[in-house]
């Protein structure tokens, strides 16, 4: 293996290595999430709160595993992919129909309620119940919305996660390098989960409210994780939407997925074709991406 190598966007050298598997050799009966509290304090590694990055150590240990460098002891709870799975517990909606214009809601409201647990479960309920993709769970730096009428009926909800690790035609409209890629990609944000709750009506609400995350996410990611976001970022299944509501809030189309899935190494994993759109919160998102 070379002096040191490249993961999780953190540069790993043999001497971190070592002290990795000294660790492991001195600690034998620690949990996989011990061993990535450790990490994360040795390194000093936080993210800009003051808060250890100790899901980032975890996801990066689980890499060096997956490579062969080194070898992490066997879970001991169930994977975060398969408890995405589970089902959520049933949640009672107001399905009365909802169809007014805009004005006639009065004073729309946009949340944040990633630190609320009961919203946060009334969140991962609705999705898994009402879109395509279901709720996908929540790992990393991630925020979730909802919208409200004035009378306090939930309209919307949102969720803001991390970007895609690489996409061509995002990267090449930004103009980055792989090094830069790897330095600034937290300065973006994923809007990978967005719903008009099926039987609310209302014309514009979803470029309303799209228009309203541009001008409040990133204060609201400052305040929680210590830095802004400069690009927000969404994929758009192309068989299945227009894009309308993006386009009409001046998201920019820049281009398209190759259907292929980040797990697909062989290039023969095919999966739908998704529109990408971006939508600068900066105008000097450029300079900014590539300092």
């Amino acid at each position: 293996m070379s002096a040191s190598l490249v993961v999780q966007g953190r540069s790993v050298s043999e001497r971190d290595l070592e002290w990795i598997r000294q660790w492991m050799g001195q600690n034998p009966g620690r949990s996989r999430r011990r061993l990535s509290q450790a990490l994360a304090t040795h390194w000093d590694w936080r993210n800009g709160v003051g808060q250890l990055k100790d899901m980032a150590a975890r996801t990066l240990l689980l890499k060096l595993h997956q490579r062969g460098i080194i070898e992490l002891p066997a879970r001991r709870q169930l994977s975060t992919n398969r408890m995405r799975c589970r089902p959520a517990a049933p949640v009672l909606w107001d399905q009365c129909p909802l169809e007014a214009s805009l004005a006639q809601l009065g004073v729309l409201t946009v949340s944040e309620i990633s630190t609320q647990a009961a919203e946060r479960k009334w969140m991962a309920a609705t999705l898994g119940q009402f879109h395509y993709l279901g709720f996908g769970g929540a790992v990393g730096e991630t925020l979730q919305y909802v919208v409200r009428e004035s009378q306090g009926r939930v309209l919307a909800c949102l969720v803001f996660g991390a970007p895609a690790w690489k996409c061509q035609d995002r990267d090449r409209f930004i103009g980055w390098s792989a090094e830069q890629r790897q330095r600034h990609l937290g300065w973006l944000a994923n809007n990978t989960r967005f719903l008009i709750l099926p039987w609310v009506k209302v014309p514009h609400l979803a470029s309303w409210t799209l228009g309203q995350m541009s001008r409040q996410l990133s204060g609201d990611w400052q305040a929680k994780y210590g830095h802004p976001i400069v690009l927000l970022e969404t994929f758009v299944e192309r068989q299945r939407f227009r894009g309308s509501a993006y386009q009409a809030a001046n998201w920019k189309r820049v281009g398209a997925t190759q259907g292929r899935t980040r797990q697909d190494r062989h290039t023969c994993m095919h999966a739908p074709v998704k529109d990408i759109y971006l939508y600068p919160l900066r105008r000097d998102f450029r300079e900014a991406l590539h300092a």
